[in-house]
């Protein structure tokens, strides 16, 4: 990872960049095991069921170190983490790019902001809604505090699904069938699928029925058996950006929102006809927000 990110990096001119995650998807689709009759791994999580690797803050932790190493050009004659370990000599002098590469941890729990904000160039966040912006820049401040250099700098963004068409009917139809992979749904966590509905009783509703939510988006249905209409629009309105030409406006204004809570850069996720999304942004976000 190292030589094809400093690779990257001197054929860009020092705009390189990279964004280290936990991981999961691979590992919990092939799964291992150690022995025929052990347990697979990563193992299973008793809330989402979905299997992630052990550890991830730590590993992650160390990828970014290793990275760190790697572009500052010095001799490293070994790195002795106590998940992974480089038994021989590296150096990377071979790069000299005079700015970069930027090195982003993705990071939504707490324990892997506070990790990122202490060693990082930036974090990236998934999905997190404007409520959710206090208690991460209060993990961010609190890795800040065991930081070794400076911090100006730092980078804090966030990824954004972006559901805007011309015609609103094909926008919810799209946002719909994506609502699945909308941090909180995915996860199935009460406390944040709270924010956007009127009772406990619906939020029960939504976690009762996640097998619905993904079989929307396996079957490209776009549609969510035994949930309501008006509550899916109510979670499609609180985790992303749907609606019609109409509706840019209330969008921009939650993209200030994030601006003002902490947020640096906001990746914006494009689904379907994505050069259609790009030329509405262009056209109507990003005039508002210069």
């Amino acid at each position: 990872m190292a030589n094809a990110l400093l690779t990257l990096n001197e054929f860009s001119d020092g705009r390189g960049m990279v964004a280290i995650s936990g991981g999961g998807g691979v590992l919990g689709a092939i799964g291992w095991r150690l022995h025929k009759e052990a347990a697979i791994w990563p193992l299973k999580d008793p809330v989402s069921q979905a299997r992630y690797p052990e550890r991830r803050v730590r590993g992650v932790q160390e990828c970014i170190e290793v990275l760190n190493l790697a572009r500052s050009g010095k001799m490293a004659f070994s790195f002795d983490g106590e998940l992974f370990q480089i038994t021989r000599p590296f150096k990377h002098d071979w790069a000299t790019a005079e700015t970069g590469p930027l090195i982003y941890g993705c990071c939504s729990g707490p324990m892997m902001i506070r990790m990122g904000a202490r060693i990082a160039d930036g974090i990236q966040l998934s999905d997190y809604t404007t409520d959710m912006m206090p208690v991460a820049m209060d993990n961010v401040r609190k890795g800040f505090e065991k930081r070794e250099w400076p911090s100006d700098n730092f980078r804090i963004g966030n990824f954004w699904a972006w559901h805007i068409k011309r015609d609103k009917e094909v926008s919810f139809r799209e946002a719909r069938r994506e609502l699945i992979w909308r941090g909180a749904i995915a996860g199935k966590f009460a406390h944040d699928i709270r924010p956007h509905v009127d009772s406990d009783d619906e939020v029960q509703l939504i976690i009762d029925n996640w097998d619905n939510f993904f079989k929307a988006f396996w079957t490209r249905s776009c549609d969510i058996d035994n949930v309501p209409e008006e509550l899916v629009n109510k979670l499609i309105a609180g985790m992303s950006s749907a609606g019609d030409i109409n509706d840019i406006d209330r969008e921009v204004e939650r993209y200030q929102a994030f601006a003002k809570s902490g947020l640096t850069e906001l990746s914006i996720r494009l689904f379907d006809d994505p050069m259609d999304g790009l030329k509405l942004i262009g056209e109507h976000v990003l005039p508002k927000l210069r």
